[in-house]
C-alpha cells in the first residue's frame, strides 16, 4: 500500500514541476517579447538586462561591486 501512495505522490510531485517548467517557459518567452518591443523601440537590450540585474541587488552590494569595478578600470585606464 505505502508503495502505491509514495508512487501516486511521486507522480503528483512530478506533474506539478512540469506545469510550472511550462509556465516558466511562458513567462521566458514574454519576457523575451518585451525584450525585443523595447530593442524594436530603440533600446539596448543587453544594457536593460544589466540594468535589472542591478536591480534586484542590494544597495549596499551594489555599491560595493561598482566601487570594486572603478578600482579596476583604473588600474587598467579604462576610466
Amino acid at each position: 500500500m505505502t508503495d502505491l501512495v509514495a508512487a501516486d505522490q511521486l507522480r503528483l510531485f512530478i506533474e506539478r514541476i512540469e506545469r510550472l517548467e511550462e509556465e516558466k517557459q511562458g513567462m521566458a518567452d514574454d519576457i523575451r517579447d518585451v525584450y525585443s518591443e523595447a530593442k524594436s523601440q530603440g533600446y539596448d537590450a543587453k544594457i536593460m538586462k544589466k540594468v535589472v540585474a542591478l536591480r534586484k541587488m542590494e544597495a549596499h552590494d551594489r555599491q560595493e561591486m561598482e566601487a570594486i569595478l572603478d578600482t579596476y578600470k583604473d588600474a587598467l585606464g579604462l576610466s
